[in-house]
Formats: structure tokens, sequence, C-alpha cells
């Protein structure tokens, strides 16, 4: 038998925690001497001292801990409980890292206000691709619901284009449209170039329609990190003379393994301003002018 310091340091836990363990039932000693009132422990006893330890840091509370131990569940249905609860933890995981990233990007979209280049955008014409594609509904706009629909669309895609053995002969193209019930969904196109005619099947088959001129600009890196680069090309169209005139697309150029390496083009279809609109422009622009207040006077 182990006295309670030896089984703590066996276990790799601390004597008060074990304590606690004997005070609640979940994990009584072998033996008490009746008169120093130790605590003995046999090494059988670090099985269950395992499992607690392993249900608890994986979210389960003491109660929860000593339900599903005095169920007497097997090896293997704790096993896969584990993994179930192992699993949720890392898509909680992914989930947190991916809003952190979402707000560094935010942070970075303020910081570099008025500091960004923009001689990176580039007014073009875009042809006319076909393209093979799946499609899905995401609550909004917000990274956090387009990015759990997007993923899982194009891992489809590809899977289904490997089963009919279809090749892409081009980038993927991921475009969004408003729902058409004006709820404020968003429609998510998850799209990849292809050559010979197809016909719809475990997928749709489009072609998209040229556009005659549209504002262009590079990313690089994580898509979770697209916003400051988003937001320069949509200061770049207003501060031109330009309006959004389409759905944007993302033409993703490279998409290596590591996301932080990914090359995407931002292409929104944009139209010069109206005379309206451009009055207003240069009306707002002169009051922020006439608002400013009078430099300090040496």
């Amino acid at each position: 038998m182990f006295t309670i310091g030896d089984f703590a340091r066996h276990g790799r836990v601390s004597v008060r925690m074990l304590r606690h363990y004997d005070a609640t039932g979940l994990l009584r000693p072998t033996r008490v001497d009746p008169v120093s009132g130790y605590r003995y422990y046999t090494a059988a006893q670090l099985a269950r001292l395992n499992r607690v330890i392993a249900l608890k840091d994986l979210g389960f509370t003491l109660q929860q801990v000593q339900e599903i131990l005095d169920e007497k569940v097997t090896t293997e249905e704790l096993r896969g409980m584990l993994r179930l609860r192992q699993a949720e933890l890392e898509a909680a995981m992914a989930a947190a890292a991916a809003r952190l990233a979402q707000v560094e990007a935010r942070l970075r979209s303020i910081e570099s206000e008025g500091h960004m280049p923009t001689n990176d955008v580039v007014i073009k014409a875009l042809p006319a691709v076909r393209v093979a594609e799946l499609t899905a509904t995401a609550a909004s706009f917000e990274p956090q619901d387009i990015g759990p629909v997007i993923g899982p669309l194009y891992d489809e895609l590809f899977r289904r284009l490997g089963e009919e053995g279809v090749a892409p002969t081009g980038p993927g193209v991921a475009y969004y449209e408003d729902a058409p019930e004006g709820d404020g969904r968003i429609v998510v196109h998850a799209a990849v170039q292809v050559g010979a005619p197809l016909q719809d099947g475990a997928f749709r088959v489009l072609d998209l329609p040229p556009v005659d001129r549209a504002a262009t600009i590079v990313h690089r890196g994580s898509m979770d990190a697209v916003l400051p680069t988003a937001q320069t090309l949509a200061r770049w169209i207003d501060g031109n003379g330009y309006r959004s005139d389409g759905y944007p697309r993302e033409i993703n150029l490279e998409c290596p393994a590591d996301r932080d390496e990914w090359v995407t083009e931002l292409q929104t279809p944009v139209a010069k301003a109206g005379i309206a609109e451009t009055v207003v422009a240069e009306t707002v622009a002169a009051e922020a002018v006439v608002a400013k207040p009078p430099l300090a006077q040496p």
C-alpha cells in the first residue's frame, strides 16, 4: 500500500485533491488507520484515478464523473466518450482560434485606417468561366458564419469531382449572394473552374458571366485575416469614383496546407458612380474639411 503522499506522487495529483475525492466519494482510500487517520491506497486504484482526472480535464463536473464511473462503463465505452469530448473541445478551440484571428484582423484594420497602400488595386475585365459548384446558406456574412459553411462545401465538392473523374482546370471561385428570403442570410457558392461541358448531377455546372470592369486586390494569408485587405479595396472603390456593381468573388490562387500561406484575389465588379453619387461624396468630403479645427498658430 501507499501513503497518501506516495499515491499522490504516483498519480501526479495533489494530496489536497485526493482528500477532496475521498470526501466526495469519488476515490476512497483502501484503508484508513483508525488511530492516526492516515489514508492508504493501492496501485490498482490508479486506474480509477486516471479516469477521474481524464473526465474532469475534459470538462465533466465531479458529479458527472461519479455518475459515469458508478455506471461501470467499459474501457471501450469510456474511450468513446473521451474521444467524443476531445473532438468537441478541439472544435471549440478551432472556433476560438478563428474568432481570435478575426478580432486581430479587425484591430489591424482599425490601426491601418488611412495608412494601407492602395496602389495594389487593379481595374480589369474578368472573362467568363465555367465552374462546378455546391451551395449552402450561412446565417450572415460574418466570418464565423461563413467559415464553417464554405470549408465543408469545398471538401464535399472535391470529393464528388473525384468520384466523377472530373479534374479542375483552374482555381477555386467563391462568391456570395443574399438569400432570396431577404432575412439577412447568405447563399455561399463554393465553385472551381472546370473544362469540357458537363451535366448537372453530383454538383451544379454553370458559366459565370464576364465582368466588364472589376476592382481587384491580392490578399496574402488566411481568409480569417482578410478584413484589412477587403476594406482597403472598399475604400479605393469609394475614393476613386466607383460603386459596387455586383457580387464580389474570391479567387483561390494558392491554397497550401498552411492557411497563412494562402494567396487569394478579391474581385468586386464596379461601375462609375453616377453624378448624384459623386456630388454627395464631394459634399461629404468638403464638410469633413470644414469641420476640422483650425491649426494652432505659432
